[in-house]
């Protein structure tokens, strides 16, 4: 347990050094946040990438470099006990959590015609049940002083071609847009992000090539891109934002 002179921000899906969540984790530790963060190896081992050897110590090793207390917990979110066993663990290791943070994901691409009633199920368990069970522990738990508390998630509206993963974060936007509003006698803030296209290693020579064309800017999003917005919106000037879904994506379109 820490002495509480450092907010707990709980960050979920920091499964590889390169994603959006282990960007956004950073980016709270240099901030001032002690990182409570899950990963599930599981996953990564069914894709293509494969499970990054050494990447859970080395992201803990980045955040203890900014100072910050960490607790990395393994958890499979398609489990309906796992929000709760992951607060138990955050809060027991390092605190009670201020700063709630969703980059968890099932990501399998597949359409209309293709979609299996498994993996549509499994996106949904894991992209829309779990973000409503932690959202629901954390305002269950939550005792910090009102305007303090943050909820975050990250979504999508990509839906062609990836259909059950495009809907299952449709259903995210509406649970978490709702805790703005439900969780408002806490004085909680509750926002998606859509950060648009990230390189973060999935992406073919063609999808990254037409990411760059599609965006104004003419480069692809990063994780520090998405790290900086979730950082305003954690920290006190970031309060009067709520029950938005934000585009940070550089103008994509």
């Amino acid at each position: 347990m820490t002495d509480g002179s450092r907010p707990v921000a709980l960050i979920t899906g920091v499964g590889r050094t390169v994603g959006i969540g282990a960007g956004i984790a950073a980016q709270l530790a240099a901030s001032g946040w002690d990182i409570a963060f899950t990963y599930w190896s599981a996953y990564d081992q069914r894709m293509e990438w494969g499970v990054e050897a050494g990447a859970t110590g080395a992201v803990t090793a980045t955040l203890t470099g900014h100072g910050a207390s960490v607790a990395a917990i393994e958890a499979d979110l398609s489990d309906v006990a796992a929000p709760a066993a992951v607060f138990d663990e955050a809060e027991r290791r390092i605190g009670p959590v201020t700063a709630l943070v969703m980059c968890h994901c099932e990501s399998v691409d597949s359409g209309l015609l293709d979609t299996t009633v498994e993996s549509f199920d499994r996106h949904f368990a894991v992209n829309a049940r779990a973000t409503w069970l932690l959202i629901r522990e954390y305002g269950r738990r939550f005792r910090g002083t009102p305007g303090s508390g943050r909820i975050i998630a990250l979504t999508s509206d990509h839906t062609v071609g990836n259909l059950p993963y495009g809907a299952s974060k449709g259903a995210l936007d509406r649970i978490t847009r709702a805790a703005a509003h439900e969780l408002a006698h806490l004085g909680i803030t509750a926002n998606v992000i859509n950060p648009g296209p990230v390189d973060t290693g999935w992406m073919t020579d063609e999808i990254r090539a037409s990411g760059i064309r599609q965006t104004p800017l003419g480069r692809l999003g990063t994780p520090r891109d998405t790290a900086n917005l979730v950082d305003f919106l954690c920290s006190p000037q970031g309060q009067w934002i709520n029950g938005q879904l934000l585009l940070s994506n550089g103008g994509f379109a």
